[in-house]
């Protein structure tokens, strides 16, 4: 593929899957994108959502590190604030130890998960504002120049797993740019802020040891089937799933209900979530791909491959890379 393209593995849980099928999907499609050329696969820490089984980020990739042999793989991201940063340089310290140049850490600093659940994390309210502080002890580990006197991270002290800013506003932008990191935004779900955003990394950006000049990976949705009523119907179901996400959560609800949720109003949220979205067949796929990279200026889009199903995440996979072999950098 001559256009860097990730995969973005929100672990899914679809109706009448469990915690099991899923991590055993996301092997599955890890492999796939191995076969067809991606670079990455990144899994996003989320909490008590009943349909996503990516919680214990660095655990999932352990296990599908032992089941793929060259793709890197990272967290994409851990959300920093629930969390130690020398408990995460010595996970990722340990990722590093067991797949050398093969892991990547990516840092957000939102709760990924709502109010309860934070007090249930134990996490403090407040902790999300020393994100770049708790950035730069984490860095200090793995390079081996710890900011802690007398404290290192075993594994993780000099292994220099690379860093990356996550986002989805302005916060993050100027954050990478001052630290010289790249910056992922989280196009995928939350567009609004993608353009500015990324000027403002550009244009702000400061060359640091890791990185020399601004990159910029955008997250996008792609359905892909094919035929283009086949990835019609798949995105439908879609919208469904997260229409019952979040607006029906503890409920059992049909096709049915779930369309008249959408009706009733949750349906302009989810078509937001979903604005950059490629749908069809392989022969319409490239030309939305490389407008997005234009509109987005990313050097490197990830991907989340949306389908109620494992078998259309793996065709979608697959008809991606094949849409994009023509496609010149």
């Amino acid at each position: 593929m001559r256009i860097p393209l990730s995969v973005l593995d929100l672990a899914p849980i679809n109706r009448g899957e469990t915690a099991s099928s899923s991590i055993a999907a996301s092997v599955a499609l890890a492999q796939r994108a191995e076969e067809h050329g991606y670079e990455r696969v990144w899994y996003a820490e989320h909490h008590n959502m009943p349909r996503i089984a990516s919680s214990a980020t660095s655990v999932l990739i352990s296990h599908v590190g032992a089941h793929t042999r060259t793709i890197r793989l990272g967290a994409g991201g851990v959300m920093l604030p629930n969390h130690s940063p020398l408990t995460i340089a010595e996970q990722f310290g340990t990722l590093d130890a067991m797949y050398p140049g093969r892991i990547d850490l990516g840092l957000g600093r939102a709760p990924g998960s709502d109010q309860n659940t934070m007090y249930a994390l134990r996490r403090n309210p407040n902790s999300a504002d020393r994100f770049p502080q708790d950035v730069l002890e984490l860095q200090g580990y793995l390079a081996g120049e710890t900011r802690v006197a007398g404290v290192d991270a075993i594994p993780g002290k000099g292994s220099r797993v690379p860093l990356y800013i996550l986002g989805s506003s302005m916060f993050g932008a100027t954050l990478a740019a001052a630290l010289g990191l790249p910056y992922a935004f989280a196009s995928h779900f939350a567009p609004q802020m993608l353009q500015p955003a990324v000027e403002a990394y550009r244009r702000e950006f400061k060359p640091s040891e890791q990185l020399d000049r601004p990159y910029v990976i955008a997250g996008m949705n792609v359905v892909a089937a094919d035929t283009e009523d086949a990835a019609r119907e798949q995105l439908q179901a879609v919208k469904r799933n997260l229409a019952i996400g979040l607006f029906g959560r503890g409920q059992s609800l049909t096709d049915e209900q779930a369309d008249q949720l959408l009706v009733q109003g949750a349906g302009h949220h989810v078509e937001g979530m979903l604005t950059h979205t490629a749908v069809g067949a392989p022969g319409q796929l490239a030309e939305y791909v490389e407008g997005f990279r234009e509109f987005s200026d990313a050097d490197e889009l990830i991907i989340a491959h949306q389908s109620s199903s494992v078998e259309g995440r793996l065709r979608s996979v697959e008809l991606l890379a094949q849409a994009m072999e023509s496609v010149r950098a």
